[in-house]
């Protein structure tokens, strides 16, 4: 049996992680699903979040750059 600790985290059993194949270090979301209940789910990469992901990656104008070379080909 699970308890919540005084720091509101939750130790979950092996056999249910290993059932559902998720490991240490996985994002999760959980969310209320009902009266007393938790739904803990993988998180799935939303385009909101991997927006913007490879901000400040490439020097400044490339982009620009590779535009302007696919027009002359």
């Amino acid at each position: 049996m699970a308890r919540i600790s005084a720091k509101n985290q939750i130790t979950i059993p092996v056999a249910a992680l290993e059932e559902v194949r998720l490991r240490a270090g996985e994002q999760v979301t959980i969310e209320p699903s009902g009266d007393g209940e938790l739904r803990i789910r993988r998180s799935t990469g939303s385009f909101e979040e991997a927006f913007g992901a490879l901000t400040g990656i490439y020097p400044p104008a490339y982009l620009v750059r590779l535009d302007a070379e696919d027009e002359q080909r």
